[in-house]
């Protein structure tokens, strides 16, 4: 295969683009989650499967145990 079929079409963001982005990022801060390679597969691998994305799977994940959490407290009082 010639050396320009493998090359990509993609440019990079375009000004609107770059500034619509850091617009929707302002919103976000990001968490650190340290885990094996290999546990980080099996998430992903179940997120997939389920039909979401990995931090998708894990901030649903987080609000449901949040939400348990809070049951299980509210029952303590």
């Amino acid at each position: 295969m010639p050396e320009e079929e493998k090359k990509s079409a993609y440019r990079g963001f375009t000004k609107a683009q770059e500034k619509a982005h850091k617009k929707y990022m302002e919103n976000f801060v990001e968490i650190k989650v340290r885990m094996t390679k290999e546990k980080r597969e099996i998430v992903q691998e179940h997120a997939k499967k389920m039909g979401l994305s990995a931090t998708q799977f894990i901030n649903d994940a987080i609000d449901r145990q949040m939400e348990l959490d809070n049951e299980k407290l509210s029952g303590n009082e």
